[in-house]
């Protein structure tokens, strides 16, 4: 998704984190000082034909503009990526073991080696780890160095770190290797010249056959002990805070052990959670008749609906927080509290 409205060249001191993106939202947003919104919806979902105040929504796309109020929407991103929204459903309603559920794209590996002064080896690795290089599964930071002599010859025209003009030099350095992932090429590449102490660093890029990092969307895993459908029900209505919900299935007492999840409206996804050996199928917005189609396979589908995706905004406010102290960013981040939902059970 990414950038909706403003630019990415401005000076961001405040961000309000929202699920959608509402005149009320909005409306609390200028309220707030708000510099930048960070949604899970986008407000733009459709082109633009034309502005006019008198529409509601177009209306609150002009006052976005007018108090220069940037947007970024992140929406199956969020869905997608590690630690992302699917993530901290498994991890509120105590799904284990989690996989993907369905497949979406994967991106290969590449392997960084590059040599420094060991003097400057621990800066440059530190960077790197910034930048997102060296993780792997569930570690951040791997990497791998040996040392050994590194020697060159500054020539006419060159300002060297360490040496003289016409005069061959000798440095101890370390040879570092570290992996990262592919899409983020460019950022690693702009991190190592940015922090590397020569003018002319030496590197490699090797490329790792057979490696490569999946992603997909939703999740599916296992509860820690089997749950009755009716206890498991009450479970996401309490963990959601949710007056009602809307449930599929022909065995209303069956047992609930292997558990598929997707945030938003998944229902198209219910397959993968059949051929994934799922109990029960949690997603929001399914179709009446693709409700038929799931009982006629056999499929237990719980409906919480979409706005339980408001999980996203506390979550992310505690992760902005844990990056600003960690890479010491001067920016408030706060939550909206405007509901969005617009459904309301009697």
């Amino acid at each position: 998704m990414g950038l909706h409205i403003g630019t990415l060249n401005k000076p961001i001191k405040k961000v309000m984190v929202t699920l959608d993106v509402r005149p009320e939202v909005v409306a609390e947003a200028i309220e707030a000082g708000v510099d930048l919104l960070i949604a899970k919806h986008p407000p733009i979902f459709k082109p633009i034909k034309h502005l006019f105040s008198d529409d509601p929504q177009e209306k609150m796309l002009m006052e976005l503009v007018k108090h220069d109020i940037a947007v970024y929407a992140a929406h199956t991103n969020m869905d997608i990526v590690e630690n992302g929204l699917n993530d901290w459903f498994c991890e509120a309603l105590g799904i284990e073991q989690t996989t993907f559920l369905e497949k979406t794209h994967e991106i290969p590996y590449r392997k960084l080696v590059v040599f420094v002064p060991v003097t400057q080896g621990d800066a440059l690795r530190s960077a790197l780890s910034a930048a997102g290089a060296g993780v792997q599964g569930n570690y951040r930071g791997t990497s791998y160095s040996m040392e050994g002599i590194g020697r060159f010859t500054p020539t006419a025209g060159a300002e060297p770190a360490i040496g003289k003009i016409g005069e061959p030099e000798t440095v101890v350095e370390e040879r570092i290797e570290v992996l990262y992932l592919s899409a983020d090429e460019d950022k690693i590449l702009q991190t190592l010249r940015e922090h590397h102490p020569y003018e002319e660093p030496a590197y490699d890029l090797l490329p790792l056959v057979h490696n490569h990092k999946d992603f997909g969307l939703g999740r599916i895993g296992e509860l820690a002990q089997p749950q009755s459908l009716p206890d498991f029900i009450q479970q996401i209505k309490t963990v959601f805070g949710l007056e009602g919900l809307r449930v599929v299935t022909n065995e209303p007492h069956k047992q609930i052990k292997r558990v598929a999840i997707c945030g938003g409206s998944g229902e198209k996804f219910y397959p993968a959670a059949l051929r994934g050996g799922a109990d029960a199928y949690i997603t929001g917005d399914i179709y009446y008749h693709t409700g038929h189609d799931m009982l006629s396979r056999g499929l237990t589908a719980i409906d919480p609906g979409h706005n339980i995706e408001k999980l996203c905004i506390p979550k992310l406010v505690e992760l902005f927080n844990q990056w600003k102290k960690e890479y010491n960013w001067e920016v408030e981040f706060i939550p909206s509290t405007v509901d969005t939902n617009p459904f309301r059970f009697y």
